[in-house]
């Protein structure tokens, strides 16, 4: 076993905002420097929950009977294609959604509620194989029943992560959600 290098190094501790004026110098063995360079090459601890949220400028009728998720590539520009997988589950809908980049997932459809309004689904197969272990989705439409907004629908679009998925997970399925949200206004707007 080798001793530690024990040659000094001076770094230099500073502020977050501008201007990044040292707070103090401290002298650090080699050993302590390799330490805190391992440690900021550690994954970033985050929240594995996202909700992204947008106004719809259109009745809730007219949105919520495209949130079935054999429809989603009528309005989500990523996806070529959406079909049902026969037989895949005895209990409820499997859908396998195929993206224009290649991914391929088989969606589950875990919960549906027309009267309330929302759709949860998750994630059973993936191509190529995802990240981490497991996610559960949930669309919500809501009827803007007063103010400016009247008429139009509110939706969220939520995920549940397994712990593993990193933060370039999270923040990947918040722009995917913004974008198809955004796609699904377009969609609704045009007809």
């Amino acid at each position: 076993m080798t001793a530690p290098d024990t040659h000094n190094l001076k770094i230099s501790l500073t502020t977050s905002d501008p201007p990044q004026r040292p707070l103090e110098y401290r002298s650090i063995s080699a050993h302590t420097a390799h330490e805190v360079l391992r440690m900021s090459s550690t994954p970033i601890p985050t929240s594995t929950f996202v909700t992204e949220s947008a106004v719809i400028p259109a009745q809730l009728s007219h949105v919520w009977h495209l949130i079935k998720l054999q429809d989603f590539s009528s309005w989500w520009s990523k996806l070529q294609g959406a079909e049902y997988i026969k037989g895949a589950s005895p209990e409820t809908d499997v859908v396998k959604w195929t993206f224009k980049d290649g991914t391929v997932l088989d969606v589950k459809q875990e919960e549906h509620s027309t009267i309330d309004h929302y759709i949860t689904y998750s994630i059973i197969v993936a191509s190529p194989a995802l990240s981490y272990s497991s996610v559960i989705s949930t669309i919500r439409c809501y009827p803007i029943t007063s103010g400016t907004s009247e008429g139009q629908t509110f939706v969220t679009w939520t995920a549940n992560f397994s712990s593993d998925a990193d933060a370039g997970v999270i923040e990947d399925a918040r722009f995917k959600r913004k974008e198809a949200l955004a796609d699904l206004a377009a969609t609704v707007t045009k007809k």
